[in-house]
Protein backbone atom coordinates (compact mmCIF):
# COMPACT_ATOMS: atom_id res chain seq x y z
CA UNK A 1 0.00 0.00 0.00
CA UNK A 2 1.21 4.04 -1.23
CA UNK A 3 1.17 5.77 2.09
CA UNK A 4 0.12 9.56 1.21
CA UNK A 5 2.13 12.32 2.17
CA UNK A 6 0.94 15.58 3.43
CA UNK A 7 2.72 17.43 0.37
CA UNK A 8 0.99 15.29 -2.09
CA UNK A 9 -2.22 16.41 -0.21
CA UNK A 10 -0.85 19.91 -0.08
CA UNK A 11 -0.38 19.86 -3.76
CA UNK A 12 -3.82 19.47 -4.92
CA UNK A 13 -5.69 21.98 -2.55
CA UNK A 14 -7.10 24.69 -4.82
CA UNK A 15 -9.46 27.24 -3.92
CA UNK A 16 -13.13 27.56 -5.12
CA UNK A 17 -15.25 29.77 -3.76
CA UNK A 18 -13.46 31.11 -0.90
CA UNK A 19 -12.51 27.66 0.36
CA UNK A 20 -10.07 25.65 0.23
CA UNK A 21 -11.45 22.62 -1.66
CA UNK A 22 -10.18 19.61 -3.59
CA UNK A 23 -11.99 18.25 -6.55
CA UNK A 24 -13.39 14.43 -6.91
CA UNK A 25 -10.42 13.55 -9.06
CA UNK A 26 -7.83 14.33 -7.28
CA UNK A 27 -9.90 12.98 -4.06
CA UNK A 28 -10.24 9.57 -5.89
CA UNK A 29 -6.38 9.43 -6.87
CA UNK A 30 -5.63 9.87 -3.02
CA UNK A 31 -7.90 7.32 -2.10
CA UNK A 32 -6.93 4.85 -4.76
CA UNK A 33 -10.23 4.70 -6.83
CA UNK A 34 -11.92 5.81 -9.55
CA UNK A 35 -13.82 9.35 -9.43
CA UNK A 36 -16.47 8.01 -10.23
CA UNK A 37 -16.45 5.81 -7.21
CA UNK A 38 -16.15 8.93 -5.32
CA UNK A 39 -19.28 10.55 -7.26
CA UNK A 40 -21.40 7.84 -6.44
CA UNK A 41 -20.97 7.36 -2.62
CA UNK A 42 -21.77 10.65 -3.05
CA UNK A 43 -25.04 10.11 -4.77
CA UNK A 44 -25.36 6.86 -2.33
CA UNK A 45 -25.36 9.14 0.79
CA UNK A 46 -26.78 12.44 0.08
CA UNK A 47 -27.44 12.82 3.98
CA UNK A 48 -23.94 12.66 4.71
CA UNK A 49 -22.63 15.17 1.96
CA UNK A 50 -24.73 18.53 2.63
CA UNK A 51 -23.41 21.43 0.03
CA UNK A 52 -21.30 22.89 3.01
CA UNK A 53 -19.04 19.21 2.30
CA UNK A 54 -19.07 18.92 -1.14
CA UNK A 55 -20.26 20.95 -4.23
CA UNK A 56 -20.68 20.81 -7.71
CA UNK A 57 -18.73 23.86 -9.74
CA UNK A 58 -20.57 26.05 -12.49
CA UNK A 59 -19.27 25.51 -15.45
CA UNK A 60 -17.62 29.19 -15.26
CA UNK A 61 -15.87 27.50 -12.40
CA UNK A 62 -14.16 24.52 -13.56
CA UNK A 63 -13.33 26.74 -16.70
CA UNK A 64 -11.61 28.99 -13.71
CA UNK A 65 -9.94 25.56 -12.25
CA UNK A 66 -8.81 24.69 -15.42
CA UNK A 67 -7.18 27.87 -16.63
CA UNK A 68 -5.43 27.97 -13.65
CA UNK A 69 -4.23 24.61 -13.52
CA UNK A 70 -3.23 22.82 -16.58
CA UNK A 71 -3.88 19.31 -14.67
CA UNK A 72 -7.13 20.14 -15.07
CA UNK A 73 -7.71 20.42 -18.82
CA UNK A 74 -9.31 17.15 -19.34
CA UNK A 75 -12.54 18.75 -16.88
CA UNK A 76 -13.08 20.55 -20.24
CA UNK A 77 -14.34 17.93 -21.98
CA UNK A 78 -16.46 15.97 -19.61
CA UNK A 79 -20.12 16.08 -19.67
CA UNK A 80 -20.43 16.70 -15.96
CA UNK A 81 -18.92 19.28 -13.33
CA UNK A 82 -16.46 17.99 -10.70
CA UNK A 83 -17.53 18.27 -7.57
CA UNK A 84 -15.58 20.35 -4.75
CA UNK A 85 -15.13 18.50 -1.21
CA UNK A 86 -14.40 20.95 1.18
CA UNK A 87 -12.16 19.53 4.84
CA UNK A 88 -15.08 18.52 6.61
CA UNK A 89 -16.60 16.65 2.70
CA UNK A 90 -13.07 14.56 3.16
CA UNK A 91 -13.54 13.76 7.13
CA UNK A 92 -17.19 12.15 5.67
CA UNK A 93 -15.89 10.58 2.36
CA UNK A 94 -13.58 8.62 5.13
CA UNK A 95 -16.38 7.58 6.52
CA UNK A 96 -17.89 6.06 3.40
CA UNK A 97 -14.88 4.42 1.49
CA UNK A 98 -13.36 1.63 4.05
CA UNK A 99 -9.66 0.46 3.04
CA UNK A 100 -6.62 0.93 4.80
CA UNK A 101 -5.61 3.68 1.91
CA UNK A 102 -8.43 4.90 2.69
CA UNK A 103 -7.51 5.75 6.00
CA UNK A 104 -4.17 6.30 5.41
CA UNK A 105 -5.05 9.39 3.02
CA UNK A 106 -7.84 10.39 5.43
CA UNK A 107 -4.88 10.63 8.22
CA UNK A 108 -2.92 12.89 5.86
CA UNK A 109 -5.72 14.67 4.81
CA UNK A 110 -6.36 15.66 8.55
CA UNK A 111 -2.98 17.17 9.12
CA UNK A 112 -2.45 18.78 5.54
CA UNK A 113 -5.20 20.88 6.99
CA UNK A 114 -4.70 21.23 10.31
CA UNK A 115 -1.04 22.41 9.22
CA UNK A 116 -2.80 25.41 6.82
CA UNK A 117 -4.90 26.40 9.57
CA UNK A 118 -2.32 26.62 11.86
CA UNK A 119 -0.01 29.08 9.60
CA UNK A 120 -3.11 30.91 9.04
CA UNK A 121 -3.74 31.46 12.72
CA UNK A 122 -0.02 31.83 13.32
CA UNK A 123 0.16 34.49 10.78
CA UNK A 124 -2.28 36.28 12.01
CA UNK A 125 -1.36 36.62 15.30
CA UNK A 126 2.47 37.41 14.81
CA UNK A 127 1.45 41.48 14.50
CA UNK A 128 -0.57 41.44 17.28
CA UNK A 129 1.84 39.59 19.62
CA UNK A 130 3.78 42.51 21.93
CA UNK A 131 5.46 40.45 23.99
CA UNK A 132 9.41 39.56 22.03
CA UNK A 133 9.85 36.03 23.83
CA UNK A 134 6.47 35.32 22.76
CA UNK A 135 6.58 36.29 19.49
CA UNK A 136 9.85 34.92 19.04
CA UNK A 137 8.47 31.50 19.87
CA UNK A 138 5.35 32.04 17.97
CA UNK A 139 7.70 32.99 14.61
CA UNK A 140 9.72 29.85 15.21
CA UNK A 141 6.90 27.64 15.70
CA UNK A 142 5.40 29.04 11.99
CA UNK A 143 8.93 28.76 10.38
CA UNK A 144 8.54 25.18 11.26
CA UNK A 145 5.13 24.58 10.31
CA UNK A 146 5.86 26.43 6.83
CA UNK A 147 8.69 23.74 6.60
CA UNK A 148 6.67 20.66 7.41
CA UNK A 149 4.25 22.26 4.53
CA UNK A 150 6.80 22.19 2.18
CA UNK A 151 9.30 19.40 3.07
CA UNK A 152 6.90 17.53 5.08
CA UNK A 153 8.72 13.65 3.61
CA UNK A 154 12.64 14.61 4.69
CA UNK A 155 13.78 14.20 8.16
CA UNK A 156 15.04 17.29 10.12
CA UNK A 157 19.27 17.25 10.72
CA UNK A 158 19.86 20.62 12.01
CA UNK A 159 17.18 23.82 12.15
CA UNK A 160 18.52 27.61 12.92
CA UNK A 161 15.83 30.67 14.16
CA UNK A 162 16.88 34.04 14.93
CA UNK A 163 14.49 37.01 15.36
CA UNK A 164 15.72 40.83 14.43
CA UNK A 165 13.70 43.60 15.32
CA UNK A 166 14.26 46.40 13.59
CA UNK A 167 11.80 49.52 15.03
CA UNK A 168 8.59 48.13 13.70
CA UNK A 169 8.99 45.86 11.79
CA UNK A 170 9.78 42.05 12.47
CA UNK A 171 12.23 40.14 10.51
CA UNK A 172 12.53 36.43 10.82
CA UNK A 173 15.17 34.04 9.38
CA UNK A 174 14.08 30.16 9.40
CA UNK A 175 16.73 28.02 8.49
CA UNK A 176 16.27 24.44 7.91
CA UNK A 177 18.44 21.46 6.50
CA UNK A 178 16.90 18.74 6.02
CA UNK A 179 18.06 15.44 4.27
CA UNK A 180 15.81 12.49 2.39
CA UNK A 181 14.30 9.89 4.67
CA UNK A 182 15.29 6.45 3.40
CA UNK A 183 12.21 3.67 4.12
CA UNK A 184 14.28 0.54 4.48
CA UNK A 185 13.20 -1.83 1.67
CA UNK A 186 11.41 -5.32 2.76
CA UNK A 187 12.30 -8.57 2.24
CA UNK A 188 10.58 -10.42 -0.36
Amino acid sequence: MQIIGMKEVESRIIEVRGQKVLLDADVAALYGVETKRVNEAVRRNPEKFPNDFCFQLQVSETQDVVAICDRFKPLLKSSVEPKAFTEEGLYMMATVLKSPRATATTIAIIRTFKKLRDLTRNLSDVSEVLDIEKKKRLLQHTGELLSDILTGDTETTETESSVELNLMAVKFKHVVKKTRSVKPKKNR
